[in-house]
């Protein structure tokens, strides 16, 4: 037990090094050898004490990243601290059912496998990470592949792979740093264990990584096709208490205006506020409304503003309204939306559970992945988590489009490491789809994204400004934009191929 306690710390202190290679630390060169230790612990294990060791890796790892929810669900949720923080360590134990499921498995094959762990790991890490971000809805929050998005250089590869191609590269580099250390007791284990595989194994990651660096530079170097678009975003910096409160919808308003009267001297092409950022539910005969459409009408700079509306149906819906030519002249109703943020799933079972927020009742989600257009452009509107899911974001763009837009409200996370981790996702997305980003939060981060996934400007967190860039436009179609997460797919195929098909029989 004593050696087991051992390993179990040793996974405990992978889990708790990768957390530091997210934002806002950005110590993204540890998430290269964050899992060594992990990877040494478990080799050899039977398979249910590996497991035990990845649930304890996957405690810390996600723990660490996502603890944030607390802030939302004690402010806001009305719970006390304690029980924001129970619900906070569920959801990282499930999430380390994932991690849990990949150390069970990986020891197991790894135990009987002539295979080097470089070839082993990565495929088992992206096809259970990929389950994580869409199984039960998902939760795609702290991919690995995340940690890298200022390492510009190589996250270029997202235009093929998708973000899941980031983090097998990650993973690859740790099971070979685990494999120069393994060898010797792997030779042990199996006498006639071939130490050719484990070669070839580093000769094929080492000409993956020149590949993944050449292609980066290469694509860094590119002139971008496009032309240059002058956005301005609006950061209100509204405190979230007063969001809903109708003693305050003046003041709301008021400042979101007054903002945009103050940008309008700089001309831009476009500006844009946040989601819900206007106080009170559209429609065309609000008072707000009208005064926005005739502030379009005499700048002629349209306004694409986040709002709650209210649908034939009666329900409600997270929208994003492009006002232009004096009118709504592009509505997008958010698709995937927050479970217990805006709305209660399984109600009938969960009837003692309530919303986050109840100023509006539960939401209905969209159908449609609209574009708007400015000019000749053409964009699409990502509204807060939509933007983790790049399964999601791709299907804006399979028909083209000139340029992104996020809009979002992360006041929910407070000082926490939660806007700075959302907003690195956008870098991501830029990446994947070719296509600049325009990101407008009520408190931060707000900011934009060259298509290479480079920050032109960006706001600090709880500050009340407009922010002006320009950006250029980029009509590529990418292979990921296409294609979708096919080496998410190719990983799992793999996957199961490598547990089905044994060189030797597993025993677990």
């Amino acid at each position: 037990m004593r050696g087991n306690g051992t390993k179990y710390v040793m996974s405990a202190f992978s889990g708790l090094v990768l957390v530091f290679s997210f934002a806002p630390y950005d110590l993204y060169g540890l998430a290269w050898v964050a899992l060594v230790p992990f990877f040494l612990a478990i080799e050899g294990m039977p398979a249910g004490r590996a497991a035990r060791a990845g649930f304890i890796m996957g405690m810390f790892y996600f723990f660490g990243t996502t603890y944030w929810i607390y802030h939302s669900m004690r402010d806001y949720g009305g719970m006390s601290l304690l029980a924001s923080l129970v619900i906070v360590i569920a959801l990282a134990a499930y999430l380390s059912l994932y991690t849990s499921a990949f150390a069970a498995l990986y020891a197991a094959k790894i135990r009987h496998t002539k295979l080097p762990a470089l070839l082993v790991a990565p495929v088992l890490w992206v096809s259970l990470e990929y389950l994580r971000s869409y199984f039960l809805t998902g939760f795609p929050w702290s991919t690995l592949g995340y940690s890298q998005w200022n390492f510009l250089r190589i996250i270029q590869i997202a235009d093929i792979t998708g973000v899941y191609g980031i983090s097998f590269l990650i993973v690859a580099v740790n099971a070979a740093v685990a494999d120069f250390f393994l060898i010797r007791r792997r030779t042990r284990r199996m006498p006639l264990y071939p130490v050719s595989y484990a070669v070839a194994g580093y000769v094929c990651l080492a000409a993956l990584l020149a590949a993944s660096f050449l292609y980066g530079g290469y694509r860094l170097a590119q002139t971008r096709p496009g032309h240059p678009l002058k956005v301005t975003v609006v950061q209100g910096d509204i405190n979230q208490g007063h969001k809903w409160d109708s003693r305050y919808e003046d003041h709301v308003f008021d400042t979101y205006k007054q903002l945009t009267m103050g940008a309008i001297d700089q001309t831009p092409n476009l500006i844009v506020w946040p989601e819900s950022s206007l106080p009170v539910v559209f429609s065309n005969q609000q008072p707000d409304v009208k005064e926005l459409e005739a502030i379009e009408n005499t700048s002629h700079i349209p306004l694409l503003i986040g709002a709650v509306r209210q649908r034939s149906s009666g329900n409600f819906a997270n929208s994003a309204f492009l006002i232009s030519r004096g009118r709504p002249t592009y509505i997008y109703d958010k698709i995937h939306l927050v479970p217990f943020g805006e709305y209660v799933p399984l109600k009938k079972v969960l009837f003692f559970v309530n919303k986050l927020s109840d100023a509006i009742g539960n939401f209905q989600p969209g159908r449609y992945y609209t574009q708007g257009g400015i000019g000749q452009d053409r964009f699409a509107t990502l509204i807060c988590y939509e933007m983790a899911f790049p399964g999601l974001v791709r299907k804006f763009f399979v028909n083209g489009g000139d340029f992104m837009v996020t809009i979002t409200d992360d006041a929910w996370f407070g000082r926490s490491t939660g806007p700075y981790q959302n907003w690195s996702m956008a870098a991501l997305r830029a990446v994947e789809n070719r296509k600049p980003v325009i990101r407008a939060a009520n408190s931060g981060i707000s900011g934009f994204f060259t298509s290479s996934g480079q920050v032109i400007k960006r706001t600090g967190l709880f500050e009340r400004k407009t922010l002006t860039a320009t950006i250029k436009t980029d009509s590529t179609l990418t292979f990921y934009t296409r294609f979708g997460d096919l080496f998410a797919y190719l990983s799992i195929l793999t996957a199961l191929f490598m547990l089905i098909f044994s060189d030797e029989k597993n025993n677990f």
